[in-house]
């Protein structure tokens, strides 16, 4: 049982007022160091949890209130006081357990706050909670959840009223919950008797299969992956839960034996999607004396692919595996139009791996980026886009491909001559004068301020 609390005020209850600045609005951009402070005295409660747990659910409980009348004075949109005040929920589980209190008393609090949520501060506080509940508090919280799953399913059905009072809605948070709970109590039978009754789906099947792999229980995990597999194929909406489902499988396989039937899955996930990450996983099932015959298979397979949405893939599993020559190759079957819509995060790694060994592609992936942002019109970036013209430039002058350079110089002023803060720094470098050769901003003020004596 808890013991009786303090009647006097703890002098840590100063400190986190004080840390909380009431009154004061917390911006957006101040959250992190705000809430980098609440840390540290949170840090320090979490100490007295061993040696005066009764303590430290008073100072939980204290920073807990404040910390939900403060969400009313900040921009939480980093989300870092959200998962702070999780955290803080943590602290009071780990303390209340310390202290030997009732574990329905402790599930009863939780639900209470759980309710009372204006802020969406206990949003998936079953979540964090599970993770350091003891067994008997979890088994106390599971009853509860329980009780309510029940409840709203013994209610009639109605679109009238609050969401969170109609019963298919309740039916669904509260079995959204229990699942949580009982995957961190590695329940399987009750999770698997839960999902029928809801209705079983293909995330399920990936849930029950990975709770039985953590049992030691592949051969029964991998019956459960194929049911999920027949499940998402009926469902278009259970696409992601279809590939980690076939991955899970691939993974299965392996472990009881059947190894082959693993490489063949992995090559054709491979073949239809070739990116560095179903590369990685194809090597994963190719034994190590083949890996080299393996490796070029892969790429020849990569470069009879369809384009398209692929290429951002295809480009980066070439430079990733070390394979410059296709890549150029890659790059030079492709038209501007497909390389300016590349992401700059795939074009430029490219683009300086290539400068040295296959200049005139390099020149044409800068040039890429730079009308990427022309294009879009993004004068922000301007200096960006003109630094990508003038390596282009470069390039296109070191494979020997001056009128490539000068057909970019044409298109240019014909597309974006009104653009001008743009087109100033671009007849600049055309001219080749680089923007160090001129003043500084210093220099000029300077010089206008020498005029003045």
């Amino acid at each position: 049982m808890t013991r009786n609390r303090r009647t006097t005020a703890d002098p840590m209850e100063e400190q986190i007022e004080r840390a909380l600045q009431p009154g004061a609005f917390i911006a957006d951009a101040a959250c992190s160091a705000f809430v980098g402070h609440l840390e540290h005295i949170a840090a320090r409660i979490a100490e007295l949890i061993n040696s005066d747990p009764p303590r430290a659910v008073a100072l939980y409980e204290a920073f807990l209130a404040a910390c939900h009348v403060k969400a009313e004075e900040l921009d939480d949109s980093s989300g870092s006081f959200g998962q702070f005040v999780l955290d803080l929920y943590c602290g009071w589980i780990t303390a209340r357990q310390a202290d030997g209190a009732d574990p329905a008393a402790t599930a009863a609090r939780l639900l209470a706050c759980m309710d009372d949520d204006d802020y969406g501060l206990c949003h998936q506080l079953e979540t964090e909670a599970a993770r350091v509940f003891d067994k008997a508090n979890l088994a106390a919280f599971v009853a509860l959840v329980r009780a309510r799953f029940d409840a709203a399913a013994g209610a009639p059905a109605t679109n009238e009223g609050a969401l969170r009072d109609r019963s298919a809605y309740l039916r669904r948070h509260w079995g959204d919950v229990l699942r949580t709970l009982y995957v961190a109590a590695q329940d399987v039978g009750a999770y698997v008797a839960l999902a029928e009754e809801g209705g079983l789906g293909a995330q399920d099947c990936h849930t029950i299969a990975t709770l039985l792999l953590a049992k030691g229980q592949p051969e029964q995990s991998l019956a459960w992956v194929e049911r999920g597999i027949d499940l998402a194929g009926q469902v278009p909406q259970a696409a992601m839960a279809g590939h980690d489902l076939a991955t899970l499988k691939r993974q299965l396989l392996a472990k009881v034996g059947r190894r082959n039937e693993a490489l063949d899955g992995a090559w054709a996930d491979y073949r239809q999607r070739p990116s560095r990450y179903t590369y990685d996983e194809l090597l994963q099932f190719v034994p190590a004396a083949e890996r080299g015959a393996w490796h070029a298979r892969a790429m020849d397979a990569a470069m009879e692919a369809p384009r398209g949405a692929h290429l951002n893939s295809l480009l980066d599993l070439l430079l990733t595996s070390g394979e410059t020559g296709r890549l150029a190759d890659l790059v030079r079957q492709a038209d501007d139009d497909a390389l300016e819509h590349l992401s700059h995060y795939v074009t430029e790694p490219i683009a300086r791996a290539l400068e040295t060994t296959q200049a005139d592609v390099a020149a044409r992936l800068w040039r890429a980026q730079a009308m990427r942002i022309v294009n879009a019109g993004k004068s922000k970036y301007y200096a960006a886009a003109l630094a990508n013209f003038a390596s282009a430039r470069r390039c296109f002058e070191c494979a020997g491909l001056a009128a490539e350079w000068q057909e970019t110089v044409r298109q240019v002023r014909a597309d974006h001559h009104r653009k001008g803060g743009l087109m100033r720094g671009f007849e600049r470098l055309v001219a080749g004068s680089a923007a160090s050769d001129e003043p500084s901003f210093l220099d000029r003020a300077k010089a206008r301020w020498s005029g003045r004596q």
